[in-house]
């Protein structure tokens, strides 16, 4: 089975942090490895993190080490207790930008995030797991009785806020001519030397998300022999380690073929088709680029043309123009972005308001007509 850097990353970092947790935690997270992915897990543990603080934060329990926390401070926990903790939880608030004093509360997702994976580690130690004794660690399960609140929007909503977000009307085009021209000439002499040395690479990564829809993690671990230039189509290692196949507009591996036409010259890279596609050098020595790395490149061209954006938003963006020009094809849609639920790919054939605008004139004009 193909693994993925982002999987060996969150493999490292998911062990590095499970030794500072206590034994029970270190169990769960054995007993879930083979159903849950390594980001998933760092994710719920790090959930843990904060829990523990928590306990220890308000004396509820004597440990002054998350690793020395018992199986029963769980077990004794009382229903207030554990309210008030998704209570401080949703009253956090962490700043939206280091220059600006501008506060944000966390997002009501979150909470449920931090619910889930608590209710996770419950169900474990009060059901599924068993101890020498055959019996799990405890049988009183507080959380059960903690509810998931449903955050709910319409796809509508969803789609309007989407639609801000991304680029619309032909904007991924404009901005693709403006990366590959204008922008150039608002550079110092000092940048300009950095852009020129990696302009190929970045424009490539710029054009290949707007002409696949893949993920940042998806592009980051392509290798030679993934691409395909004679069918048009690139393999990609989706979420869980799966492989598939997506299609590439021909301008995007056109980008593509011209980034690796230097790409030898410039980064002194193999052409070997096992190696990594997208790469740096770094103290001489060729290295991929990291999921951080090519975030930062996407964050600073499109801040620099329009609005900061993510390479998840280039996503949606390719989304919705592939919707458009399918006519909503959801299965297509689906096939293409790799999702396993259609709710998902509707989001995308919503997000035009622009048509529901004009609809709103057609329907005056049949109004007008009639009174002409």
């Amino acid at each position: 089975m193909a693994i993925s850097k982002q999987h060996e990353y969150y493999e490292k970092r998911l062990e590095q942090l499970v030794k500072e947790m206590p034994s029970f935690v270190a169990a769960y997270v054995d007993a879930k490895q083979e159903i849950r992915s390594p980001l998933t897990l760092f994710n719920y543990v790090r959930d843990y993190q904060d829990f523990f603080h928590w306990l220890m934060a308000e004396g509820i329990t004597e440990s002054s080490h998350m690793k020395n926390i018992a199986p029963d401070t769980l077990e004794n926990l009382t229903l207030e207790e554990a309210r008030g903790y998704f209570k401080f939880i949703g009253r956090k608030k962490y700043k939206v930008s280091t220059k600006a004093d501008e506060t944000k509360k966390v997002d009501p997702k979150t909470v449920n995030r931090h619910k889930s994976s608590l209710r996770s580690l419950f169900k474990y130690l009060t059901v599924e797991a068993e101890l020498d004794n055959k019996e799990p660690y405890f049988h009183r399960n507080v959380m059960q009785k903690i509810e998931v609140t449903k955050v709910s929007e319409t796809l509508n909503e969803r789609a309007r806020k989407l639609t801000d977000k991304i680029f619309t009307h032909d904007r991924d085009l404009d901005f693709l001519d403006y990366i590959k021209g204008d922008y150039v000439h608002s550079l110092s002499s000092s940048e300009k030397t950095y852009f020129e040395r990696d302009k190929e690479r970045n424009i490539s990564i710029l054009s290949l998300f707007l002409g696949t829809g893949i993920r940042v993690n998806e592009l980051s671990n392509l290798r030679i022999k993934d691409i395909d230039f004679s069918s048009r189509e690139i393999s990609v290692i989706r979420k869980g380690n799966k492989k598939d196949i997506v299609s590439a507009t021909p301008s995007s591996l056109l980008d593509l073929e011209h980034y690796l036409t230097v790409r030898q010259q410039k980064y002194n890279a193999s052409d070997d088709e096992n190696e990594f596609v997208y790469v740096k050098l770094f103290k001489n020595k060729v290295q991929p680029l990291t999921n951080r790395a090519i975030e930062n490149i996407v964050y600073k061209f499109t801040k620099s043309f329009d609005k900061r954006m993510s390479p998840h938003k280039l996503r949606h963006t390719y989304a919705t123009n592939l919707a458009e020009q399918t006519n909503g094809d959801i299965p297509l849609i689906m096939s293409q972005l790799g999702h396993t639920s259609s709710d998902i790919s509707l989001l995308y054939i919503n997000t035009s308001r622009e048509k529901a605008r004009k609809a709103a004139e057609l329907l005056d004009k049949r109004r007008n007509d009639k009174k002409s």
